[in-house]
Protein backbone atom coordinates (compact mmCIF):
# COMPACT_ATOMS: atom_id res chain seq x y z
CA UNK A 1 0.00 0.00 0.00
CA UNK A 2 1.36 3.66 -0.99
CA UNK A 3 1.21 6.74 1.11
CA UNK A 4 -1.49 9.35 0.28
CA UNK A 5 -1.98 13.21 1.33
CA UNK A 6 -5.77 13.94 1.47
CA UNK A 7 -7.51 17.40 1.70
CA UNK A 8 -10.96 17.19 2.55
CA UNK A 9 -13.74 18.82 4.20
CA UNK A 10 -16.47 17.75 7.00
CA UNK A 11 -20.36 18.55 6.82
CA UNK A 12 -19.79 21.47 8.40
CA UNK A 13 -17.49 22.84 5.99
CA UNK A 14 -13.95 22.46 8.37
CA UNK A 15 -10.53 22.02 6.09
CA UNK A 16 -8.34 18.89 7.52
CA UNK A 17 -5.26 17.72 5.41
CA UNK A 18 -3.97 14.32 6.34
CA UNK A 19 -1.65 11.22 5.39
CA UNK A 20 -3.55 7.94 3.96
CA UNK A 21 -2.68 4.89 2.66
CA UNK A 22 -4.45 3.39 0.13
CA UNK A 23 -3.86 1.18 -3.01
CA UNK A 24 -4.77 4.00 -5.48
CA UNK A 25 -6.01 7.51 -5.64
CA UNK A 26 -8.81 6.82 -6.69
CA UNK A 27 -9.78 3.88 -4.01
CA UNK A 28 -8.52 6.78 -1.34
CA UNK A 29 -10.77 9.06 -2.70
CA UNK A 30 -13.94 6.69 -2.96
CA UNK A 31 -13.16 5.76 0.87
CA UNK A 32 -13.70 9.18 1.90
CA UNK A 33 -16.56 10.09 -0.54
CA UNK A 34 -18.53 7.30 0.68
CA UNK A 35 -17.32 8.77 4.52
CA UNK A 36 -19.76 11.82 3.76
CA UNK A 37 -16.47 13.91 3.28
CA UNK A 38 -16.23 16.37 0.31
CA UNK A 39 -12.63 15.32 -1.34
CA UNK A 40 -10.47 18.42 -2.65
CA UNK A 41 -7.73 16.36 -4.30
CA UNK A 42 -5.74 12.80 -2.98
CA UNK A 43 -1.78 13.27 -4.07
CA UNK A 44 0.83 10.69 -3.84
CA UNK A 45 3.15 11.23 -1.16
CA UNK A 46 6.95 10.02 -1.26
CA UNK A 47 9.41 10.00 -4.04
CA UNK A 48 7.55 9.04 -6.51
CA UNK A 49 5.03 11.30 -5.97
CA UNK A 50 8.09 14.36 -6.01
CA UNK A 51 9.17 12.99 -9.44
CA UNK A 52 5.83 13.60 -10.82
CA UNK A 53 5.10 17.09 -9.18
CA UNK A 54 8.43 18.01 -11.00
CA UNK A 55 7.30 17.18 -14.44
CA UNK A 56 3.53 18.82 -13.91
CA UNK A 57 3.61 20.94 -10.75
CA UNK A 58 3.79 24.88 -12.66
CA UNK A 59 0.59 26.03 -13.68
CA UNK A 60 -1.03 25.98 -16.72
CA UNK A 61 -1.94 29.51 -18.52
CA UNK A 62 -5.21 30.25 -18.18
CA UNK A 63 -5.26 31.46 -22.12
CA UNK A 64 -3.66 28.95 -23.23
CA UNK A 65 -5.99 26.30 -21.87
CA UNK A 66 -9.12 28.12 -23.08
CA UNK A 67 -7.42 27.75 -26.52
CA UNK A 68 -6.78 24.12 -26.14
CA UNK A 69 -10.63 23.55 -24.75
CA UNK A 70 -11.49 25.56 -28.00
CA UNK A 71 -10.33 22.83 -30.27
CA UNK A 72 -10.88 20.13 -28.48
CA UNK A 73 -14.39 21.25 -28.58
CA UNK A 74 -13.93 21.98 -32.17
CA UNK A 75 -12.59 18.50 -33.00
CA UNK A 76 -15.30 16.82 -30.61
CA UNK A 77 -17.97 18.82 -32.51
CA UNK A 78 -16.38 17.72 -36.30
CA UNK A 79 -17.00 13.72 -34.80
CA UNK A 80 -13.33 12.84 -33.63
CA UNK A 81 -12.69 10.40 -31.16
CA UNK A 82 -11.76 12.11 -27.80
CA UNK A 83 -8.36 9.85 -28.28
CA UNK A 84 -7.87 10.75 -31.53
CA UNK A 85 -8.63 14.81 -30.56
CA UNK A 86 -6.15 14.52 -27.99
CA UNK A 87 -3.39 12.75 -30.10
CA UNK A 88 -4.02 15.25 -32.46
CA UNK A 89 -3.93 18.85 -30.01
CA UNK A 90 -1.06 16.69 -28.89
CA UNK A 91 1.35 17.27 -31.28
CA UNK A 92 0.34 20.67 -32.52
CA UNK A 93 1.10 22.16 -28.52
CA UNK A 94 3.75 24.40 -28.22
CA UNK A 95 3.84 24.79 -24.67
CA UNK A 96 6.06 21.64 -23.16
CA UNK A 97 4.21 21.63 -19.57
CA UNK A 98 0.74 20.90 -21.37
CA UNK A 99 2.23 18.89 -23.75
CA UNK A 100 3.52 16.36 -20.76
CA UNK A 101 -0.04 16.71 -18.90
CA UNK A 102 -1.73 16.07 -22.23
CA UNK A 103 0.10 12.95 -22.83
CA UNK A 104 -0.17 12.07 -19.37
CA UNK A 105 -4.56 12.46 -19.86
CA UNK A 106 -4.04 10.28 -22.83
CA UNK A 107 -2.08 7.60 -21.66
CA UNK A 108 -5.05 7.28 -18.86
CA UNK A 109 -8.43 7.47 -20.82
CA UNK A 110 -6.55 4.70 -23.23
CA UNK A 111 -6.00 2.77 -20.41
CA UNK A 112 -9.68 2.88 -19.41
CA UNK A 113 -9.89 5.75 -17.07
CA UNK A 114 -12.82 8.70 -17.72
CA UNK A 115 -11.91 11.72 -18.80
CA UNK A 116 -12.72 14.09 -15.82
CA UNK A 117 -10.82 11.80 -13.80
CA UNK A 118 -7.71 12.13 -16.39
CA UNK A 119 -7.81 15.47 -16.17
CA UNK A 120 -8.31 15.62 -12.78
CA UNK A 121 -5.15 13.51 -11.57
CA UNK A 122 -3.00 15.58 -13.19
CA UNK A 123 -4.03 18.05 -9.91
CA UNK A 124 -2.89 21.09 -11.85
CA UNK A 125 -6.78 21.73 -14.13
CA UNK A 126 -9.52 23.55 -11.81
CA UNK A 127 -11.80 21.41 -9.86
CA UNK A 128 -14.43 23.30 -11.71
CA UNK A 129 -13.21 21.98 -15.04
CA UNK A 130 -13.17 18.16 -14.56
CA UNK A 131 -16.45 18.46 -12.62
CA UNK A 132 -17.94 19.97 -15.82
CA UNK A 133 -16.44 17.05 -18.11
CA UNK A 134 -17.85 14.67 -15.23
CA UNK A 135 -21.25 16.38 -15.72
CA UNK A 136 -20.88 15.77 -19.75
CA UNK A 137 -19.80 12.29 -19.37
CA UNK A 138 -22.86 11.39 -17.13
CA UNK A 139 -25.22 13.25 -19.81
CA UNK A 140 -23.41 12.65 -22.67
CA UNK A 141 -23.73 16.11 -23.89
CA UNK A 142 -19.90 16.71 -23.80
CA UNK A 143 -20.06 19.48 -26.52
CA UNK A 144 -22.78 21.59 -24.64
CA UNK A 145 -20.43 21.42 -21.45
CA UNK A 146 -17.54 22.73 -22.74
CA UNK A 147 -19.39 25.16 -24.87
CA UNK A 148 -20.48 26.29 -20.83
CA UNK A 149 -17.12 26.35 -19.22
CA UNK A 150 -15.25 28.37 -22.19
CA UNK A 151 -17.39 30.90 -21.84
CA UNK A 152 -17.23 31.35 -18.54
CA UNK A 153 -13.03 31.22 -19.19
CA UNK A 154 -13.77 33.93 -21.99
CA UNK A 155 -16.30 36.08 -19.30
CA UNK A 156 -13.47 35.35 -16.43
CA UNK A 157 -10.48 36.14 -18.93
CA UNK A 158 -12.20 39.55 -20.16
CA UNK A 159 -13.30 40.64 -16.32
CA UNK A 160 -9.57 39.83 -15.01
CA UNK A 161 -8.31 42.32 -17.42
CA UNK A 162 -10.34 44.87 -16.92
CA UNK A 163 -9.43 45.23 -13.40
CA UNK A 164 -5.60 44.63 -13.90
CA UNK A 165 -5.73 47.62 -16.49
CA UNK A 166 -7.52 49.67 -14.10
CA UNK A 167 -4.81 48.95 -11.26
CA UNK A 168 -2.04 49.67 -13.52
CA UNK A 169 -1.50 53.14 -13.21
CA UNK A 170 -2.15 53.15 -9.48
CA UNK A 171 0.40 50.24 -8.71
CA UNK A 172 3.30 52.07 -11.51
CA UNK A 173 1.97 55.82 -9.16
CA UNK A 174 3.40 54.18 -5.69
CA UNK A 175 6.35 52.07 -7.24
CA UNK A 176 7.22 55.55 -8.25
CA UNK A 177 7.10 57.17 -5.21
CA UNK A 178 8.49 54.36 -3.11
CA UNK A 179 11.61 54.10 -5.56
CA UNK A 180 11.29 58.35 -5.23
CA UNK A 181 11.25 58.12 -1.39
CA UNK A 182 14.02 55.82 -0.57
CA UNK A 183 16.72 57.01 -3.10
CA UNK A 184 15.95 60.87 -1.22
CA UNK A 185 16.30 59.19 2.14
CA UNK A 186 18.80 56.98 1.34
CA UNK A 187 21.10 59.44 -0.99
CA UNK A 188 20.61 62.55 -1.02
CA UNK A 189 19.84 63.25 2.51
CA UNK A 190 23.10 62.04 4.18
CA UNK A 191 24.89 63.86 0.93
CA UNK A 192 23.63 66.89 2.14
CA UNK A 193 24.84 65.82 5.76
CA UNK A 194 28.16 65.56 4.67
CA UNK A 195 27.95 68.92 2.96
CA UNK A 196 26.37 69.96 6.97
CA UNK A 197 29.51 68.24 8.56
CA UNK A 198 32.06 70.60 6.52
CA UNK A 199 30.01 74.13 7.65
CA UNK A 200 29.89 73.33 11.32
CA UNK A 201 26.84 75.40 11.10
CA UNK A 202 23.96 75.91 13.44
CA UNK A 203 21.01 73.51 12.16
CA UNK A 204 17.28 73.85 12.68
CA UNK A 205 15.47 71.24 14.31
CA UNK A 206 13.89 69.38 11.09
CA UNK A 207 16.99 69.58 9.48
CA UNK A 208 18.52 67.70 12.32
CA UNK A 209 15.66 65.43 12.32
CA UNK A 210 15.73 64.55 8.42
CA UNK A 211 19.70 64.12 8.66
CA UNK A 212 19.33 61.50 11.45
CA UNK A 213 16.68 59.67 9.34
CA UNK A 214 18.69 59.82 6.58
CA UNK A 215 22.09 58.32 7.92
CA UNK A 216 20.62 55.79 9.80
CA UNK A 217 18.14 54.32 6.68
CA UNK A 218 21.57 54.14 4.50
CA UNK A 219 23.28 52.38 7.45
CA UNK A 220 20.30 49.70 8.20
CA UNK A 221 18.98 49.62 4.65
CA UNK A 222 20.44 46.52 4.05
CA UNK A 223 19.37 44.99 7.13
CA UNK A 224 16.12 46.28 6.57
CA UNK A 225 15.93 44.76 3.07
CA UNK A 226 16.77 41.49 4.42
CA UNK A 227 13.89 41.12 7.38
CA UNK A 228 11.69 42.36 4.80
CA UNK A 229 11.95 39.67 2.47
CA UNK A 230 12.20 37.44 5.60
CA UNK A 231 8.44 38.47 6.74
CA UNK A 232 7.59 38.85 3.61
CA UNK A 233 8.28 34.94 3.33
CA UNK A 234 6.94 34.14 6.67
CA UNK A 235 3.66 35.98 5.87
CA UNK A 236 3.16 34.14 2.63
CA UNK A 237 3.83 30.63 4.18
CA UNK A 238 1.44 31.49 7.28
CA UNK A 239 -0.89 32.91 4.32
CA UNK A 240 -1.12 29.28 2.65
CA UNK A 241 -2.37 27.68 5.83
CA UNK A 242 -6.02 27.69 7.05
CA UNK A 243 -5.47 29.66 9.77
CA UNK A 244 -3.35 32.39 8.51
CA UNK A 245 -6.03 32.31 4.89
CA UNK A 246 -8.81 32.97 7.22
CA UNK A 247 -6.76 35.76 9.10
CA UNK A 248 -5.56 36.99 6.05
CA UNK A 249 -9.76 37.51 4.63
CA UNK A 250 -10.96 38.69 7.84
CA UNK A 251 -8.44 41.61 7.41
CA UNK A 252 -9.49 42.48 3.93
CA UNK A 253 -13.23 41.92 4.23
CA UNK A 254 -13.40 44.39 6.68
CA UNK A 255 -10.66 47.08 4.43
CA UNK A 256 -12.89 50.14 3.50
CA UNK A 257 -14.16 50.44 0.38
CA UNK A 258 -11.83 47.85 -0.90
CA UNK A 259 -13.59 45.07 1.53
CA UNK A 260 -16.75 45.38 -0.24
CA UNK A 261 -15.37 45.48 -3.65
CA UNK A 262 -13.59 42.16 -2.45
CA UNK A 263 -16.76 40.51 -1.62
CA UNK A 264 -18.64 41.62 -4.17
CA UNK A 265 -16.00 40.22 -6.52
CA UNK A 266 -16.26 36.64 -4.81
CA UNK A 267 -19.88 36.74 -4.89
CA UNK A 268 -19.65 37.88 -8.87
CA UNK A 269 -16.92 34.71 -9.22
CA UNK A 270 -19.30 32.35 -7.08
CA UNK A 271 -22.97 32.91 -9.04
CA UNK A 272 -20.82 32.73 -12.34
CA UNK A 273 -19.03 28.76 -11.30
CA UNK A 274 -22.85 27.85 -10.26
CA UNK A 275 -24.60 28.86 -12.88
CA UNK A 276 -22.04 27.29 -14.96
CA UNK A 277 -22.43 23.72 -13.09
CA UNK A 278 -26.25 24.51 -13.27
CA UNK A 279 -26.54 24.46 -16.50
CA UNK A 280 -24.64 21.78 -17.33
CA UNK A 281 -26.79 19.17 -15.67
CA UNK A 282 -24.97 19.04 -12.03
CA UNK A 283 -27.36 18.49 -9.00
CA UNK A 284 -27.08 21.59 -6.72
CA UNK A 285 -25.20 20.46 -3.95
CA UNK A 286 -22.21 19.44 -5.95
CA UNK A 287 -22.33 22.50 -7.81
CA UNK A 288 -22.29 24.62 -4.83
CA UNK A 289 -19.07 22.44 -3.19
CA UNK A 290 -17.32 22.56 -5.90
CA UNK A 291 -18.30 26.60 -6.86
CA UNK A 292 -17.02 27.05 -2.93
CA UNK A 293 -14.29 24.80 -3.47
CA UNK A 294 -12.71 27.14 -6.03
CA UNK A 295 -13.46 30.59 -4.12
CA UNK A 296 -10.16 32.27 -3.31
CA UNK A 297 -11.80 33.71 -0.23
CA UNK A 298 -11.28 31.45 2.79
CA UNK A 299 -14.32 32.84 5.02
CA UNK A 300 -16.25 32.92 1.69
CA UNK A 301 -15.59 29.34 0.99
CA UNK A 302 -16.25 28.14 4.09
CA UNK A 303 -19.46 29.86 4.31
CA UNK A 304 -20.71 28.34 0.82
CA UNK A 305 -19.41 25.05 2.40
CA UNK A 306 -21.62 25.51 5.68
CA UNK A 307 -24.99 26.91 2.87
CA UNK A 308 -24.08 22.98 1.01
CA UNK A 309 -24.66 21.64 4.04
CA UNK A 310 -28.08 23.39 5.21
CA UNK A 311 -29.05 22.64 1.68
CA UNK A 312 -28.45 18.91 1.92
CA UNK A 313 -30.61 18.99 4.71
CA UNK A 314 -33.39 20.37 2.52
CA UNK A 315 -33.29 24.66 3.27
CA UNK A 316 -34.00 26.96 0.21
CA UNK A 317 -30.22 27.69 -1.55
CA UNK A 318 -31.34 31.24 -0.90
CA UNK A 319 -32.12 31.04 2.76
CA UNK A 320 -28.98 28.88 3.62
CA UNK A 321 -26.50 31.78 1.96
CA UNK A 322 -28.42 34.31 3.84
CA UNK A 323 -28.09 32.76 7.14
CA UNK A 324 -24.10 33.17 6.48
CA UNK A 325 -24.58 36.96 6.80
CA UNK A 326 -21.66 37.61 4.64
CA UNK A 327 -23.60 37.55 1.23
CA UNK A 328 -24.95 40.90 -0.37
CA UNK A 329 -28.84 40.97 0.56
CA UNK A 330 -29.34 42.11 -2.77
CA UNK A 331 -27.45 38.39 -4.62
CA UNK A 332 -29.36 36.16 -1.86
CA UNK A 333 -33.27 38.56 -2.76
CA UNK A 334 -32.21 37.69 -6.95
CA UNK A 335 -31.19 34.07 -6.10
CA UNK A 336 -34.36 33.47 -3.81
CA UNK A 337 -36.69 34.91 -6.92
CA UNK A 338 -34.68 32.70 -9.59
CA UNK A 339 -35.64 29.71 -7.20
CA UNK A 340 -39.51 30.28 -6.45
CA UNK A 341 -39.25 30.37 -10.56
CA UNK A 342 -37.06 27.76 -11.42
CA UNK A 343 -34.84 30.09 -13.33
CA UNK A 344 -32.10 29.89 -11.15
CA UNK A 345 -29.05 29.54 -13.80
CA UNK A 346 -30.03 32.43 -15.38
CA UNK A 347 -30.58 34.56 -12.19
CA UNK A 348 -27.11 33.33 -11.26
CA UNK A 349 -26.08 34.84 -14.44
CA UNK A 350 -27.78 38.07 -13.81
CA UNK A 351 -26.25 38.47 -10.19
CA UNK A 352 -22.58 37.77 -11.84
CA UNK A 353 -23.01 40.55 -14.16
CA UNK A 354 -24.47 42.93 -11.96
CA UNK A 355 -22.08 42.60 -9.55
CA UNK A 356 -19.03 42.50 -11.83
CA UNK A 357 -20.31 45.79 -13.28
CA UNK A 358 -20.76 47.04 -9.71
CA UNK A 359 -17.16 45.93 -9.08
CA UNK A 360 -15.70 47.81 -11.71
CA UNK A 361 -17.80 50.99 -11.21
CA UNK A 362 -16.52 50.75 -7.25
CA UNK A 363 -12.72 50.22 -8.22
CA UNK A 364 -12.94 52.71 -10.74
CA UNK A 365 -14.29 55.28 -8.35
CA UNK A 366 -12.07 54.43 -5.45
CA UNK A 367 -8.64 54.66 -7.85
CA UNK A 368 -10.28 57.97 -9.30
CA UNK A 369 -9.61 58.96 -5.23
CA UNK A 370 -6.42 56.88 -4.60
CA UNK A 371 -4.73 58.55 -7.43
CA UNK A 372 -4.96 62.30 -5.98
CA UNK A 373 -3.85 60.77 -2.79
CA UNK A 374 -1.10 59.53 -4.15
CA UNK A 375 0.20 63.16 -5.92
CA UNK A 376 -0.69 64.66 -2.41
CA UNK A 377 1.52 62.64 -0.40
CA UNK A 378 4.16 62.47 -3.32
CA UNK A 379 4.30 66.24 -2.63
CA UNK A 380 3.97 66.75 0.58
CA UNK A 381 7.07 64.17 2.02
CA UNK A 382 9.54 65.46 -1.35
CA UNK A 383 8.43 68.95 -0.55
CA UNK A 384 9.22 68.55 3.05
CA UNK A 385 12.67 66.77 2.37
CA UNK A 386 13.83 69.71 0.53
CA UNK A 387 12.63 72.27 2.54
CA UNK A 388 14.50 70.66 5.75
CA UNK A 389 17.59 70.75 3.47
CA UNK A 390 17.38 73.63 1.52
CA UNK A 391 16.66 75.39 5.13
CA UNK A 392 20.55 76.06 6.41
CA UNK A 393 21.78 77.33 2.79
CA UNK A 394 18.69 80.05 3.01
CA UNK A 395 19.76 80.90 6.36
CA UNK A 396 23.73 80.91 5.87
CA UNK A 397 22.65 83.30 2.83
CA UNK A 398 21.00 85.41 4.70
CA UNK A 399 23.40 85.88 6.55
CA UNK A 400 26.14 86.68 4.68
CA UNK A 401 24.13 89.35 3.36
Amino acid sequence: MAEFLVKIADERGHLAQQVEHGYSESEVRERFIQQGYLVYWVKPRGLLAAGKLQTSGRKVKQSRFVIFNQQFLTLIKAGLPILNSLDLLIKRQKDRNLRTLLQNVRDRVKSGELLSDAFAAQHVFPKLYTTTLLAGEKSGNMEEVLSRFIAFQRLAMTFKKKLAVSLVYPALLVTVVLCMSVFLVTYVVPQFAKLFDNINAELPPLTVFMLAVGTNAQKYLPFAAVGLIVLLAVLWRWKSSDRGAAAVDRVMLKLPVFGDIWLKYQVANFARMLSTLLSGGMPLVPSLETAGGSMSSRIVLNGIMDAAVRVREGQTLAGSLEQQKMFPDLSVEMIEVGESTGALPAMLNSVAEFYEEDVQTALGAAMALIEPVILIFMAVFVGGVLISLYMPIFSLGSSIH
